[in-house]
């Protein structure tokens, strides 16, 4: 029974300072994510300012793995090469040690003080970012007293026979010491909160030198286990060089290490014993670094020969940025699915272009294959939303739930589109191809300068999905009166021309008049996509455009 009672206080504890480290990653991902991100992408020009630049934000998020997982976006979507991604991934590393440098010394007095001045600014009603600094404060005292109570948990156990015999075992096996830590740092997603645990087991005795050792090479190891798994899953064998050549790195020196574990443990421990544990972590970071940073050209040049760049066509329906991973960092998450998002805007536009040919020219085959496009931006949708409303909503702040609404509104429309598209457009020109009709020279000039002033529309509502200016987002809903305009001014064209008794426009006029109004329902979704999200929250759109009714006469 108090065997049980005291696995229970363990398991507890040990959920502590893991809820604690998500606290601290959570907290610094929501006040400075979107800035962190910004300046690993800024510094990816090198691998000297990339190694800083890992070695930084790694320090701030408190996160390998989502480090990591950043690098491997970039990578992966052709934005970084492969040298600088790999020296990111070291500098992810060290920057990893340094919470456990500061936790590791004798602090956990302060775990009181940083959990009341965490509640304070966590309750505060102001800044956002002093709310989320809070959590950073709050997290940082729950990691301190969960290990502090790990050591008193722990300590009436040191002596224990069948602990002793159980650590022996233990001890005898580095490999597997190093295996398991990888395990449960792969399912933790955190290499700082099992690297603390076997800090505080190896300072009060209960896990000896080596295998505290082959415990942190472990940690080491596992978190580079999430970024191919997760961060590179289901990308082409190219997204994958970034994310395996960290994790191979680290392996081969995990197994040299190991290999001379025995010499090094009495070298180590001899300089300061109660740190040693977060020594050996800092030492093994800063040495791999130093040895693959000369070696990353011809390293990088051997992976890209292991994952050559596929010949293979890509599905273009399938996702490319909706990262499971990044779901737990919002700020990356919603930047992943703002990129798939202007896939979308990428695949409307593309049939427009195969509609505004259709309707010219007149070509089955290019009628049938902007058809099949509609299917692609139907499944892209599709993933956007499920990935986007799968984002738990507690992780999300004010504005996040904002940025997340804004996409979910233009994945919408842009889909709504390609429906108006695929559903009147596409027949129409199916229908004038058949009866072998042909629309006059003045209407086929109409109806193609209004496409193209489409196509310009969708281009600006793109950007404007990315930027989220005010100013591009007036110019883009004028374009809805100044499209109403051009497609009454072409009615009124048609009309003066079937006046005139011409034929041929006649012969299409019911067409003509169909096309022109689906024309303008599909400008009107590319306003309401992108342009009406950002004035609204801005303040500068109206409820309605209707003018106010003049007071009744009494």
């Amino acid at each position: 029974m108090e065997f049980s009672i005291a696995l229970i206080q363990l398991a507890g504890t040990v959920a502590l300072l893991l809820w604690g480290t998500h606290m601290v990653q959570s907290g610094m991902q929501r006040a400075f994510g979107p800035r962190l991100r910004s300046l690993l992408g800024s510094a990816l020009r090198n691998r000297f300012t990339a190694l800083a630049a890992g070695t930084g934000v790694t320090a701030a998020l408190q996160s390998s793995t989502a480090t990591g997982l950043m690098a491997t976006g970039f990578a992966a979507d052709g934005l970084v090469g492969l040298v600088p991604g790999l020296a990111v991934m070291l500098g992810a590393g060290i920057g990893s040690t340094l919470i456990v440098q500061l936790l590791s010394f004798d602090v956990e007095l302060l775990a009181p003080a940083l959990v009341l001045i965490g509640f304070v600014m966590f309750r505060r009603d102001g800044s956002p970012q002093v709310h989320d600094l809070g959590r950073v404060f709050i997290g940082l005292g729950l990691m301190l007293l969960a290990l502090h109570q790990l050591i008193i948990i722990m300590r009436p156990y040191e002596h224990a026979p069948l602990f002793q015999i159980l650590l022996g075992a233990v001890s005898n096996v580095p490999l597997l010491d190093l295996i398991l830590a990888a395990l449960l740092t792969w399912a933790v997603h955190s290499s700082v909160a099992v690297v603390l645990l076997v800090v505080s087991l190896s300072v009060n005795g209960v896990v000896p030198p080596e295998a505290a050792f082959a415990f942190v090479l472990g940690a080491n190891l596992g978190t580079a286990v999430n970024p191919l798994l997760e961060g590179a899953a289901g990308r082409e064998p190219a997204a994958r060089r970034l994310p395996l050549g960290n994790l191979l790195a680290r392996i081969a020196g995990a197994l040299l290490v190991l290999s001379v574990l025995g010499p090094l443990v009495p070298l180590i421990t001899a300089l300061d014993p109660g740190r040693a544990v977060a020594d050996f972590h800092t030492l093994f970071n800063l040495a791999l670094a130093l040895v693959m940073l000369p070696l990353l050209g011809p390293y990088a040049w051997l992976l890209r020969r292991l994952l050559p760049d596929s010949a293979q066509p890509v599905d273009p329906s399938r996702p490319l940025y909706l990262d499971k991973a990044a779901k737990a960092t919002p700020a990356i998450a919603l930047g992943g699915a703002a990129r798939e998002a202007l896939r979308l805007a990428d695949v409307l536009e593309e049939m427009l272009h195969g509609a505004r040919d259709a309707l010219a020219k007149g070509d089955k085959r290019l009628i049938a294959e902007t058809k099949r496009l509609d299917d692609v931006l139907d499944r892209l949708n599709a993933a956007i939303k499920a990935y986007l409303t799968s984002i738990d909503p507690d992780e999300l702040s004010d504005e996040d739930h904002t940025r997340l609404n804004e996409i979910l509104v233009f994945a919408t429309n842009m889909e709504q589109a390609g429906d108006i598209v695929e559903r009147n457009l596409l027949p129409h020109a199916a229908k004038r191809l058949k009866r072998g009709l042909a629309f006059s020279k003045d209407g086929q000039a109409e109806l193609t300068g209004l496409v193209d002033q489409l196509i310009a529309n969708l281009r600006t509502a793109a950007s404007l999905l990315m930027t989220g200016d005010r100013r591009a987002a007036r110019l883009l809903a004028d374009e809805k009166v100044a499209f109403r305009r051009a497609e009454a001014a072409a009615t009124e064209a048609h009309f003066l021309r079937l006046r005139a008794r011409r034929l041929d426009t006649a012969q299409t006029s019911a067409m003509h008049l169909d096309l022109l109004r689906d024309l303008k329902q599909v400008n009107s979704h590319l306003v309401a996509a992108a342009a009406y999200p950002v004035l609204e929250r801005s303040g500068e759109l109206l409820p309605s455009r209707l003018a106010g009714r003049a007071a009744a006469p009494r």
